[in-house]
């Protein structure tokens, strides 16, 4: 029992910092970015080329892997969103195409063969009698880490207090002088850069793949729409009963029905409580 309550707090804290960057983007620009997993497929392979291909630090890997998140999310927030603004499920198809084109590109590039990451920090550490690695624990931390700052910065700051005006009623915040494009710019840009950091923590975690971006994306898409649209409290309630639950099937049942949770759970929550657990809820 120990174990799982040590292996599931060490996997939520990276399920929450994978799905707050989709909930970010769903409660401030009203769109379901089904392209959000190619954050994740693009920081890790990102990172890998910098730190394993190139053989520079990791930490220039991180910081490049972030900076790409940026940059696709503000690339595809001007060339793919804006154009399409308005009509919820063209923007909901062409962002799911999108990241089946930049697999298709990975494929070209890296191949299709699955890579496996060195750990951010090898060897592992006794918790409570229970060996963890150092690369998950460093991962959960470092994901706990960028949480807390991405809290302060909505609540402490200028631009954190505009995104909120804008969740809250994009016209008025519009009314009062706030620029609400430039704040769904600059939202983007943070949901890209947290997907990148994921896409690190997570390829490190499991492994890279072309295809490494679905699991997470449907990680995303469960903890929102359990934890209800937009709600970043039920984001991290969800993202850590998900993450028990999976360790939890895992150890006991099966590890191939480790998703199989999700699936259900996601399904019970729409013919039980369409709005989510917590409801609708602004920054």
């Amino acid at each position: 029992m120990l174990q799982i309550l040590i292996q599931g707090l060490l996997l939520s804290g990276l399920y929450a910092l994978i799905a707050v960057g989709f909930t970010l983007i769903f409660s401030i620009g009203r769109v379901l970015d089904l392209a959000y997993g190619a954050y994740l497929l693009i920081g890790g392979y990102v990172f890998f080329w910098i730190s394993q291909s190139l053989d520079l630090p990791q930490s220039i890997g991180v910081a490049v892997a972030a900076l790409a998140g940026v940059v696709l999310g503000l690339l595809k927030y001007r060339l793919v969103v804006t154009p399409l603004k308005g009509d919820m499920v063209a923007v909901e198809i062409a962002t799911l195409i999108l990241a089946v084109v930049l697999q298709a590109g990975v494929v070209l590039v890296f191949g299709d063969s699955s890579k496996i990451l060195l750990p951010i920090m090898p060897g592992v550490i006794r918790v409570a009698g229970v060996t963890v690695t150092y690369n998950i624990l460093i991962a959960t931390l470092a994901s706990w880490a960028i949480l807390i700052a991405l809290y302060l910065f909505i609540r402490v700051s200028h631009t954190g207090r505009a995104m909120q005006a804008v969740s809250m009623d994009a016209k008025g915040a519009a009314l009062s002088g706030i620029n609400a494009d430039r704040i769904n710019m600059i939202t983007w840009g943070i949901s890209g850069a947290l997907g990148a950091l994921g896409g690190v923590f997570f390829a490190s975690y499991t492994q890279l793949s072309p295809s490494m971006w679905v699991a997470p994306l449907i990680i995303a898409v469960a903890v929102v729409i359990v934890g209800g649209i937009g709600s970043i409290i039920g984001t991290l309630i969800v993202a850590h009963v998900i993450g028990f639950m999976e360790v939890i099937v895992v150890t006991w049942i099966a590890p191939e029905l480790r998703g199989v949770f999700t699936m259900l759970l996601i399904i019970g929550v729409l013919v039980l409580r369409p709005r989510g657990l917590f409801g609708r809820e602004e920054l």
